[in-house]
């Protein structure tokens, strides 16, 4: 039976008593009003742990003054719906004074792979992300913990930080999952009107577009992010913030595809700004 708490002491209490009867648990990290990119975390979770638990919290610290905290959508009954019917055992769904008590001034902060891509437009995005899932980590002390590879960036980032700070947990990143049109899944699609939502399409058209040529050969970035822009501004809504190529290890810009490339666009359509990707695995 699903069981969603709010306090870090109650969770910690939960997880105790989990691992005094030796089982494994995974951990989901979401900002919730949860999707089928989602479901596809948790599915991957119950599979591979004995028990999963799914954080439900929008992060006040990682959006800026001018960004959507506020209307970023919420629907924690739809989302317990979902985390229940995916078989995940617990909703760790605190408030933001629960999780950030008065005083609160330690923070967790990388260089290097934060810089580019959405590090360069949202410069205080990835400080809240690596601070919010390290307290997760040390909350839930899961052994295995799930990111979608639509935020590609950000499931870079928190292998990094995994690594350099000696965390004992396994990162397990999972494949970007689709609407039938193609358009990456995402709680912001939700943003869209009729309008909007058709000319969004230009982001997966393009990506899928990339991804066959560098498939039938072409290794030149410059030459293939200025085809993916041409493309891209065919559509009169759609404002580009960036296209790039990038080594997925350490998000550094590269002049040339090759294995483990990541190629990444963020584009505006109206005031809703989506990301999508592919990345290169050939070994």
């Amino acid at each position: 039976m699903l069981n969603i708490l709010h306090t870090i002491k109650e969770v910690r209490s939960q997880i105790k008593e989990w691992k005094n009867e030796g089982f494994t648990i995974g951990l989901v990290p979401t900002m919730g009003y949860l999707h089928e990119g989602h479901q596809s975390l948790i599915k991957r979770a119950v599979e591979e742990n004995d028990k999963v638990v799914v954080s439900i919290f929008v992060n006040p610290m990682q959006f800026a003054p001018t960004e959507d905290l506020e209307s970023y959508p919420r629907d924690l009954k739809k989302d317990s719906k979902l985390c229940d019917e995916t078989g995940a055992d617990l909703i760790f769904n605190p408030d933001p004074e629960e999780m950030y008590t008065k005083g609160f001034c330690s923070f967790v902060d990388m260089n290097g792979p934060t810089d580019e891509l959405c590090g360069k437009s949202r410069p205080i995005h990835f400080r809240g992300v690596c601070t919010i899932v390290n307290k997760l980590f040390n909350i839930v002390t899961p052994d295995k913990a799930y990111f979608g590879q639509k935020d590609a960036q950000q499931l870079a980032v928190i292998k990094r930080m995994v690594t350099d700070l000696n965390i004992p947990i396994e990162i397990v990143g999972c494949p970007i999952i689709r609407e039938k049109d193609g358009l990456a899944k995402s709680s912001r699609n939700t943003y869209l009107n009729k309008k909007e939502r058709e000319a969004a399409l230009i982001l997966s058209k393009t990506i899928f577009m990339a991804e066959k040529l560098v498939n039938d050969g072409l290794t030149d970035a410059d030459k293939l992010k200025d085809i993916m822009k041409k493309n891209i501004e065919t559509e009169p809504l759609a404002k580009i913030d960036y296209v790039e190529a990038v080594n997925f290890d350490d998000i550094s810009v590269t002049d040339t595809i090759s294995d483990n490339t990541l190629v990444a666009i963020a584009v505006y359509i109206g005031k809703t700004r989506l990301i999508d990707n592919f990345l290169i695995k050939r070994k």
